[in-house]
Formats: structure tokens, sequence, C-alpha cells
């Protein structure tokens, strides 16, 4: 899955539709498709189980960026510019998956999915009644123009996310196929049913390639009615939503308008949520969820703190190398320096003992490699064993810790590495014996708040004779830096989802290490890594897609491509009491759009 399938919502088009061939035959059709095992939902389900379907219409909910602190597009599909939040609202796309199960998607756009028995194609039939903001029919042949200048002209990671799709086919007003180039890919299907669908016509006479300001034509739940740039961005429900009542949709989408204020500044924006100027947080920062609202709201009832549990993989959040850079090519250096970060202190004096450690890159799922390896792994990987570190095959990977040693001791291990790797101290610099070399890097953040964090682990670094500068930069200039791999080390997560397939490619691959703009922020380039991706993306079920991807975690975890740091299993929220939800949150993902405003309970928070 992807960018979060972060660019799930991403899709950008283009240009001809390919008919070569004759049309693909008719197969079974189904109104969902799971990747392993079958739909939780039947063909005549009425709604998610976690929806209250008689949820209420109406109301506003107020939201904050800190994230990016600015925009400037309203074009989320291409790599210039950085994107307003919340455009995904805008957009339909052919499937749209259920937070309650690891991987299905049912369709939207789509009436229908039917995949060949060998796995060669999927055929969409569209629904009929599917319509644009414009009232324009959503036909197969703008889907087809979409996939099309997706792969394109759009952002670059969609090339290596759609590699295995050879053309797309229109055999009729409402009905398009996808072929593929290998038939053993099982999550294609499910991929392609993530293309939102753009209208042909609208771009017809617009560069898809710039960035814009004007509000785009869509499909999806809302549209944008309000914008000023960098700073606030409204959307509004739309009255004639031609979805509104499909038993995906059914109550969801229940806020009348939602907005979006930006903030350059987290304090400022914590400030604002109690001052009541929006209405709901994700809290990431565990000293104020600790600390910041000791206010009487809060004992009041009006301003509510939940830590709602879920069971959606965390990821990698830590400090990554950049491995082009010629300091950070020999992984003993890179594991040596991992030494110097202490996650016990930094823990428990900044984060009030809140978090766990990460080990894995598929952290807070069943996908993560734990202990010894199993005999399905080693199954897995002793084909490579002439190219892997021994440590692969025979140890269980743990970063350094200083629950059960001192920091001390770990800088002396790191410093033995480091001499084995041809690196002294000299003159208290640290300096490679042949070449003269200092170990000098930046460590680039974009956040002020993650200082703190910072500052200590570049300290520890100088015990070493380490000479780490920390450099915060603006949004913008942070995401170009990334996009241009120019950078040495930076904090960054590495998101994942439960069937992890074709968007590994674009975090690991060598092809993804010489592509701007890819998540391959490492500069992994590896053929076991490569092949170890293939087979992910070409498990043929549940248990195989676990063991190959425990493998290929292994793999990263003895690389030392970025140094750990943490994760929590909760979503922690704080928000005004104004709102009603249904009594359980899916366990895969916080729907707020499950939510609605509740008049009663919004007139008290109002006269407060």
């Amino acid at each position: 899955m992807s960018r979060s399938c972060v660019l799930q919502w991403g899709i950008a088009m283009g240009i001809a539709i390919a008919l070569a061939g004759p049309a693909a035959p008719v197969v079974a059709a189904e109104h969902a498709l799971a990747l392993h095992g079958e739909p939780k939902y039947g063909p005549d389900f009425e709604h998610f189980d976690y929806v209250n379907p008689q949820a209420p219409k109406g109301g506003t909910l107020k939201l904050a960026n800190v994230a990016a602190s600015t925009f400037d597009s309203l074009h989320p599909f291409i790599l210039r510019g950085t994107p307003v939040q919340g455009i995904g609202l805008v957009y339909d796309t052919l499937t749209e998956r259920s937070l309650d199960e690891p991987f299905t998607e049912y369709g939207l756009v789509a009436r229908t999915i039917a995949v060949a028995p060998d796995n060669s194609h999927v055929r969409f039939t569209l629904r009929e009644q599917a319509r644009f903001h414009d009232g324009e029919p959503i036909t197969a042949d703008d889907v087809a123009w979409t996939f099309r200048r997706l792969r394109d002209d759009g952002h670059p990671q969609y090339r290596a996310y759609y590699r295995d799709v050879e053309r797309v086919e229109v055999v009729g007003p409402h009905e398009v196929v996808f072929h593929f180039a290998t038939t053993g890919n099982a999550e294609l299907p499910l991929i392609i049913g993530q293309l939102p669908v753009l209208p042909r016509h609208y771009w017809a006479e617009r560069d898809f390639t710039a960035t814009t300001l004007e509000p785009p034509l869509g499909s999806g739940p809302y549209r944008i009615v309000e914008v000023d740039q960098g700073r606030r961005v409204v959307y509004e429900r739309v009255d004639d939503y031609w979805a509104a009542d499909l038993p995906l949709k059914r109550g969801r989408h229940n806020v009348n308008r939602i907005s979006y204020d930006y903030y350059r500044d987290g304090t400022v924006a914590v400030q604002a949520l109690k001052a009541g100027e929006y209405h709901l947080r994700q809290e990431n920062v565990a000293r104020n969820w600790a600390t910041a609202y000791d206010v009487p709201a809060v004992d009041a009832g009006l301003l509510r703190l939940e830590a709602i549990p879920h069971d959606r993989p965390a990821g990698m959040q830590g400090f990554f190398y950049n491995t082009r850079r010629e300091i950070f090519t020999d992984p003993r250096v890179r594991e040596a320096l991992a030494y110097a970060f202490d996650f016990e202190w930094t823990n428990q004096n900044l984060f009030y003992g809140a978090y766990e450690r990460t080990r894995s890159y598929y952290e807070n799922s069943e996908l993560a490699a734990t202990g010894l390896p199993s005999d399905a792994e080693l199954e897995i990987l002793e084909p490579y064993r002439d190219q892997l570190p021994e440590r692969v095959f025979t140890q269980a990977y743990a970063p350094p810790d200083t629950a059960d040693s001192t920091l001390r001791g770990n800088l002396r291990r790191a410093l033995t590495l480091l001499r084995e790797a041809g690196w002294t101290v000299q003159d208290g610099v640290l300096t490679h014996t042949e070449s003269g070399r200092e170990m000098a890097f930046e460590i680039l953040l974009v956040s002020p708040a993650f200082e703190r964090v910072v500052l200590p682990f570049a300290r520890n670094l100088e015990r070493l004779g380490v000479q780490a500068s920390v450099r915060t930069v603006d949004p913008t200039q942070y995401q170009n830096r990334l996009d241009n791999f120019d950078f040495d080390l930076t904090v960054h997560v590495a998101p994942q989802s439960l069937s992890p397939g074709n968007e590994q490619r674009d975090f690991w691959s060598c092809e993804s290490a010489d592509t701007g703009g890819s998540r391959n922020l490492a500069g992994v380039c590896d053929p076991v890594v490569d092949e170890l991706v293939d087979r992910i993306i070409d498990a043929p079920d549940r248990n195989a897609l676990i063991n190959r991807t425990r493998a290929l975690d292994r793999v990263l975890q003895w690389g030392f491509y970025a140094i750990p740091n943490w994760y929590i299993d909760r979503f922690r929220v704080v928000y005004w009491d104004r709102f009603g939800r249904p009594p359980e949150n899916p366990p895969y993902g916080l729907a707020t759009d499950t939510w609605w405003v509740d008049p009663d309970k919004a007139r008290r928070v109002d006269n407060r």
C-alpha cells in the first residue's frame, strides 16, 4: 500500500488510452476484493460495523496543521509544491478500504471488480450514477486517462508503484481493464483500486505539471470553498454527493464544513486549541500530553483527552542515514553511531516514559521480525547467505540501549567499531586514518520541538569525536532537500501497512535510491533487498507475506540504515466535547469521518 498509502489519494494522469489487443475475457465480478481470504462484508451489507448509519449531518469541524505549517498548491499529484491538508476529501477512488480489515477494498466508483483467474488483469465496471461535482459522469475514459497521466507526469513514486501494469484498456463507457506485466503480484488489483479518478475534461486546458491554487474539480464528499494561501483552507460537504447512500459511505462524512488552519509553531497551536480556535488535535508530543492540558476545561469535561488503542503498524521512525554520503557507506560506522543515542534517558527525561523502543521497520504488527529467525524465514534467507551478515541468521536484532548497560559502555563499544572501520580520535576529532577525513555531518530537522531530542544526541556524538551540527529549516526547504537527497542525517518515518507490496520498491529498491522524491531516503541499494521486495510483492498467501516481510525486516535491521527511535500504539486525541461518536473505533485507523456534531454538546462547549 502506499503514502499510507501516503499518496494513496494520489492520482495523476495522462494521455491516450491503450487499445492494443483483444478485450479481456469475462470473469466473475465481485463487490469487494481482499488481498488474502474473503471480505468481511458481503455484497448486501448495509454499512461498516464501526459507523452509526443514523448519524446526523451538520455543523463544523475545525482542525489545525502544524507539520507542514504552510501550503502553496491544491495539486497533490506532482512533485512540485507543498499540497494542502485534506485534499483527499475532494476525490473518489475506484475502490475504498475498510478500517476493520487488514486489506480489503470495496467498490466505490467501481460497482464491481473482476480479477482474472491467472491474475493477468483486473476489470472494473463503473457505477453509472458516479458523477463529478459539475454533474459530468465518471467514465472509463477518465479512469484510463488518470492512470496514464499519473504514471507519465505525476510524482515519481507512481512510476515504481505502477511498474507492473502493462497497459490500460477501455472496453466500454463504464468498463476499464488493467493488464499486468506479471501474474505474481496479488496486490496489484487492489492497488489499482486505490486510484482516484480525475476529470479529463477539466484538465484538458490546464497544465497538469504545474502547481495551482485553483480549487480542483473532483467527485468526492467535499469540495473546497475557501482558500487563504498558506494559512487556511475550508471544505464543504457536497449536498448532492452521488455516493452518499452507498453502504460503504453510510454514517460517514457527517460534518458540513471542515477547515484547516495552519500554524508555524506547535506551542502556539496547542494554546489555540485550548482557546477553542479549533476543535480536535492528535497530540504527538509526549510533554504536551503530560503537562499542557492542565486547564479548567479538562476538569469540567469540556476538553477531553483520550488515548484510543489501535493495531496499525508503526513502521520505522528513526534517524535515517543518507548512505549516498561517503562517511555513511560503511555499515560499521552506521552501527557505531547508534550507540550514542540514549533512548532510555530520552524516554524518561523528555517523554515521561510514554514510548516503546522501535526495533522493526514493521513495528507494532505481525510482520515485525523478532527473536531468532524461524525455519520459514531461514528458508527464504538461505539463498543469500554469502551476501548477508552472519548475524542475520544467528542473532536477534536489538538497538543499543542503556537499560542493561551505561552510555559510557556504549560509547566504548562505538569506538571499537569505528576503529575497525578505520576511524580513530586524533586531537579530539574522529578522523579516518587513511584519508584524513574528519567525521562531520549535519542533522537536518523541520520541527524545532525535536531539537531537545537531537541536541543531547549530538553531545553524545561529540564525546566520540564526531562534529555533528543540528539545523532546523522551514517545511518547504526541508521537503526540497529530502526530495533531492540533500541531507546527511534526518528524522524520518517510513510508514507501513498490514499488507506491504509495491510501495516497498519506493522505500528500499536500487531504482528508487536514484529517483528524486522517492521514499528511499536512506539510499538503500542492495540486490538482496531488491529480490526480497519482489518476493513480498509476489507472495501467494498471508503466511508467505508475513515470512517474506520478516526476512526483509531482518536484512534492513542488520543493514543499520536508521537509528531506531520510538513508537506508541495509541492515538492520543485532544478534542472539545462537541461530537457524537460510534461506540468503537476501528483497529486500523482513527475514523473521525464517522463522528458527528452533537448540537447540545456543541452548545454547552460554545457557552462555556
